[in-house]
């Protein structure tokens, strides 16, 4: 390994806390945002969620000091986040009108297989254990919703397996963009995607109010606070620094999330089968993990990122 190559290796500690952050906290943010649906238009509540997380990590960043991205940073962060936030998560918001948390949780679970193809495209395939870790976790995924409602709406179903593909994509091509650095990263892609909900919320006449009910409100700072300031900023460190299998194993974990938030603050069941999914997909991101080897170098015309938790 070169100089340059083993600089971008993040410490284990980061790679494990950002790890935690992002199965914990967006396994409980499909709750949030039908709790927040409940209140908000699902265009609008979206663009508040990343303009107003967005605008805090951008200026904050720059009182640091941070470099201000350059244009074609710029237009490269709005495109990633176009794939990962508006079409990625706005396609979940769109389908939880129609189907549960627990559902779309689910569908999200195929997104390290998607990110395994597209990483393989440019010739960074899974070791072996680490596929096996992922037929696992997606058996654990399908065990856990045998006792579930399955009728789910057929564009809903469309919709959440075009953002799973979507997100997987962006996730995997941005490493080789010309992105801002670090979080800087994730503020523009927030606010670039802020900016567009809130277009398309316009255009499609949607009724803008900021607090409908304490509840509604509630979930959609949580979703801006936990959501996305800490969770999608761990992700993007993710991202910079580990491979695509391990940065994606978060899909497998989140419907285990889901149903534990769910059945504490949703009022839903589990039933015994559930046990042993959540042993299943604990086991196969455990094989995800283990086998994670050092992501590869981005293309020599990208610079190197710096990983900034």
């Amino acid at each position: 390994m070169n100089n340059a190559a083993a600089a971008r290796v993040a410490p284990p500690l980061l790679v494990v806390l950002a790890l935690l952050t992002v199965y914990v906290v967006w396994g409980s943010t499909y709750l949030a945002i039908r709790f927040a649906l409940d209140g908000y238009p699902p265009l609008f509540f979206p663009g508040i969620r990343f303009a107003v997380a967005g605008s805090i990590l951008f200026t904050f960043l720059r009182l640091r000091g941070h470099a201000a991205p350059t244009l074609r940073q710029w237009g490269n962060a709005a495109l990633i986040g176009v794939l990962l936030l508006n079409i990625g998560n706005g396609g979940v918001v769109i389908a939880e009108r129609s189907v549960g948390s627990a559902l779309s949780a689910t569908a999200v679970a195929t997104v390290p297989l998607w990110a395994a193809v597209f990483a393989g495209i440019w010739g960074h395939w899974p070791v072996r254990m680490q596929w096996v870790g992922m037929v696992i976790g997606f058996v654990g995924i399908v065990v856990l919703n045998l006792g579930g409602d399955f009728a789910a709406n057929p564009v809903a179903a469309v919709l959440l397996t075009i953002a799973a593909a979507t997100w997987a994509f962006g996730s995997v091509w941005s490493r080789r963009l010309d992105l801002p650095k670090g979080l800087m990263s994730s503020a523009c892609q927030m606010l670039s995607a802020g900016t567009l909900f809130f277009i398309a919320s316009a255009l499609r006449g949607e009724s803008w109010t900021l607090v409908p009910n304490p509840k509604a409100a509630g979930a959609l700072l949580y979703l801006i606070v936990f959501g996305s300031l800490l969770a999608f900023s761990a992700y993007i460190f993710l991202v910079q620094n580990v491979t695509p299998s391990l940065a994606t194993s978060y899909a497998y974990v989140n419907p285990v999330v889901a149903l534990l938030f769910g059945l504490t603050l949703g009022g839903e069941h589990i039933v015994r089968s559930g046990y042993v999914a959540i042993a299943l997909v604990l086991l196969g991101v455990a094989l995800i993990v283990y086998y994670n080897r050092p992501a590869a170098p981005p293309a020599a015309s990208v610079p190197p990122a710096e990983p900034d938790a």
